[in-house]
């Protein structure tokens, strides 16, 4: 809020769930955090918030990628077969350093 303009916009993006037990703090597992109301109604501010609509871009995405249009590969940190899906998951929840993006192979 101290970063945004008076009557400025802040939107929220990434992944926010209910309580997180792997949070930094006591806060973040309840899924709560320390927000400064006072500054963000003297200034008039605005928040947007809410899940991507995945299904709204998943086609137009998928053909950019098929014809090199987009290449989102320095997201992704590793690249497994089907079968390890359960230790790509595990590291996923465990955020271990460097486990970031996963890509599934189903066998061919």
């Amino acid at each position: 809020m101290r970063s945004v303009r008076f009557t400025g916009s802040i939107g929220v993006v990434g992944v926010y769930v209910p309580a997180d037990p792997g949070g930094p703090d006591e806060l973040a597992r309840r899924g709560e955090v320390a927000f400064d109301f006072g500054l963000y109604w003297f200034k008039g501010q605005r928040m947007g918030t809410g899940q991507c609509p995945v299904k709204a871009y998943n086609r137009y995405l998928r053909e950019l990628i098929h014809t090199g249009k987009a290449n989102p590969s320095f997201v992704v940190s590793h690249n497994l077969p089907l079968d390890r899906a359960p230790e790509g998951y595990q590291h996923f929840d465990a955020r271990d350093n460097g486990w970031t993006k996963v890509v599934l192979a189903p066998a061919a």
